[in-house]
């Protein structure tokens, strides 16, 4: 069906489309807008298009994924490693400080004592190295050094058994009387005489038993008071007999903190009396060997 218009030509009629309330009322004219066929999906090959998004490069690609963890260079683990040392090394440092307050508090006569003491360990400690310097010059020179030998022999045969406890001995020491203590305490004391020259030791009970203290001397408290020293019961005051440096043995028991300070801290009482000449009677058996046999 066509219509002409006012020049005479034909055009296409227009249908008028219904209304949504009134079925088959007119509507005016209306022209539909022209729409371009739908591009192609994709083009023929071998054919680029120009409206195509770029595809990125590869190493965009790469960026663009998440950041993997990359391990740690070898140099960053070495200062790793050396901040680690640093600060071990610190912490040791601090806790030493701390350990040396002891000495930071003490009393100038202490410190007085202290440094005697270590002067006099150090004298008698080189007065020691040159006897065996001596004595290996000695050694080494021919007949006389077979003489020098066999008194070198002796003097160490009567130095082991004062060691052992094999054989009395007399010098200038100490005579130290305890009272109200326990065996710790007469450890602690052994120990600290030891380390100040002590070198012959004879420990007293007031019921008349008698121990000589050498290295495998221990001791035990027993029931009903006292002690046991090696397997010897001793009871009442205690008088302990050492040869040594006196001066120094009796400044090393009085130090801050010390033998006499922790005795008299539990209630018992230690005093020391300077002699010159300290017998120690008290001897023990040679142990019988079961193997070893003298070289001749």
């Amino acid at each position: 069906m066509t219509d002409r218009d006012e020049t005479g030509d034909e055009r296409p009629a227009t249908v008028a489309a219904p209304g949504p309330d009134l079925p088959g009322t007119d509507l005016p004219e209306r022209d539909l807008p022209e729409t371009d066929p739908p591009a192609d999906v994709t083009p023929p090959s071998g054919e680029k298009r120009d409206d195509a998004e770029p595809v990125p490069p590869e190493s965009d690609l790469v960026n663009a994924s998440p950041r993997r963890l990359r391990r740690p260079a070898p140099a960053g683990t070495l200062i790793w490693v050396l901040l680690a040392l640093l600060g071990f090394t610190l912490v040791v440092q601090l806790r030493s400080n701390d350990a040396d307050d002891g000495l930071a508090t003490a009393r100038q006569e202490d410190l007085v004592r202290i440094l005697s003491d270590l002067e006099a360990q150090d004298s008698r400690l080189l007065s020691e190295i040159q006897a065996l310097e001596t004595t290996r010059q000695q050694l080494s020179s021919g007949v006389e050094g077979r003489e020098a030998a066999l008194a070198e022999a002796s003097k160490r045969s009567v130095e082991l058994g004062l060691l052992a406890g094999t054989l009395p001995g007399r010098g200038p020491g100490l005579e130290i009387t305890l009272e109200k203590v326990k065996a710790s305490g007469i450890l602690n004391a052994v120990q600290e005489l030891r380390g100040s020259g002590g070198e012959v030791m004879q420990l007293n009970g007031e019921n008349g038993a008698a121990v000589r203290i050498v290295a495998s001397t221990y001791f035990v408290d027993a029931q009903g008071g006292g002690i046991l020293a090696d397997g010897v019961h001793l009871t009442g005051k205690f008088r302990l007999l050492v040869i040594g440096p006196a001066g120094t043995m009796s400044t090393a028991l009085q130090i801050p903190g010390g033998v006499v300070a922790s005795v008299k801290n539990d209630g018992g009482s230690v005093t020391m009396d300077s002699r010159p000449m300290v017998e120690v009677t008290e001897v023990r058996k040679a142990t019988a060997l079961q193997y070893a046999r003298p070289v001749s």
